[in-house]
């Protein structure tokens, strides 16, 4: 996932140049709008990885580009791609295998905003997740890392059927400015390279500071709770 590193000087001057488009895009952009519905990603575009018949999925798209640089950044590659890795461990999970969902999960008070990943087995074996997403919000002017929070991570066997979450958090934009503009989330599972874009289901805007890049965070896989 390629990276463009962004400043908050040249989104300033960007934000400022565009205010009156963005103005007149859907009825304004000043403040907060409303989280859209959950975004859902299925397997890549190969098909690849079982359907566990829950009907969810569709309409992402994936690719096989190196992951994002940076904190955003997934890990490397493996070559494990059966339900063991011929030590009788269970597999990394691989993208293919996983239904990836995003919602808005904001709490009414919290400071800032923030919105849910879940990363549900449907390949029809046990796998082995553990790590950071790479994580990448993506603006008009180019894409945004969110950076890891430095919490430990734990290695989890997800079973077929069973989800993991994640969370990401980032500031609201209450300047009273248009700020710049979210047009969606790519995520990289852990350990792998094979991206999803989905659509951001969070606050339509970022507020234009300083403060901003370094105040997009992702935590580690399972910071979020999971389920069966």
């Amino acid at each position: 996932m390629r990276v463009h590193k962004l400043t908050l000087a040249a989104l300033a001057v960007t934000a400022s140049l565009s205010l009156t488009a963005c103005q007149n895009d859907g009825g304004g952009t000043t403040g907060q709008s409303g989280p859209s519905a959950a975004s859902t990603a299925a397997s890549a575009d190969s098909g690849a990885g079982a359907s566990n018949g829950s009907g969810k999925g569709g309409g992402a798209q994936a690719s096989d580009g190196a992951g994002s640089a940076g904190n955003g950044s997934a890990g490397k590659n493996s070559s494990a791609q059966g339900a063991a890795d011929g030590t009788g461990q269970a597999a990394i999970c691989r993208t293919d295998a996983l239904q990836i969902t995003a919602v808005d999960s904001t709490i009414d008070g919290d400071p800032d905003r923030s919105v849910t990943v879940t990363m549900k087995n449907h390949g029809g074996h046990n796998c082995t997740i553990s790590g950071y997403a790479g994580v990448d919000l993506q603006l008009r002017e180019g894409s945004l890392s969110a950076k890891r929070t430095g919490q430990k991570a734990t290695s989890t066997v997800l079973r077929n059927g069973q989800s993991i979450a994640f969370g990401i958090h980032y500031p609201a934009n209450d300047t009273g400015g248009s700020g710049v503009r979210v047009t969606g989330l790519r995520v990289t599972p852990p350990n792998e390279t094979k991206t999803v874009t989905l659509k951001w289901p969070g606050a339509a805007t970022l507020p234009v500071t300083d403060e901003t890049t370094s105040r997009v965070t992702v935590g580690p896989v399972g910071s979020a709770g999971q389920g069966g």
